[in-house]
């Protein structure tokens, strides 16, 4: 099994809105607004200034994906990738194709002198992604997540 990582382009973005939809179910048992997850993942697509997707292939079919989005870092002065949107598929979980993702994202992310360092946010009973992530030599920081979501008519 050869697992390949590529830049994820427009004609992916079906694939990966239906693997953000099983994320969502998966993980906080609510499905995405098609309206909304479509087009959303179109124009993140279509704009690497909000970031950028990769895709896990085995024998040419999707099987992962993970993006990063951007903050500048004033204290840093540099930017910090913030890793979203991981989704494996059920069958290949446990098999190296997260761990082949992130070491993408990683290198490409060292080999960037103007990036300071990589995070993510995980759910804090997600005992096998914190084990995953702490074997690939993450740190749980002090920090915890507040956010303000805004309800907008699309």
């Amino acid at each position: 099994m050869s697992i390949e990582i590529r830049d994820a382009t427009p004609a992916d973005a079906r694939a990966i809105a239906a693997n953000n939809n099983s994320m969502a179910e998966e993980t906080e048992s609510r499905s995405l607004a098609d309206e909304l997850i479509g087009p959303g993942v179109a124009a993140f697509l279509a704009d690497n200034s909000k970031g950028r997707y990769w895709v896990a292939e085995i024998d040419n079919e999707i099987v992962g994906q993970i993006a990063v989005t951007y903050e500048w870092s004033d204290w840093r002065n540099g930017m910090l990738w913030w890793i979203q949107s991981v989704y494996i598929s059920p069958e290949q979980r446990r098999k190296g194709v997260y761990t082949a993702l992130y070491e993408h994202v990683e290198s490409l992310a060292r080999a960037d002198a103007g990036v300071v360092g990589i995070r993510l946010y995980v759910e804090k009973d997600n005992a096998r992604a914190l084990a995953t992530y702490e074997k690939l030599g993450m740190r749980m920081t002090d920090y915890q997540i507040m956010q303000t979501l805004f309800e907008h008519d699309h």
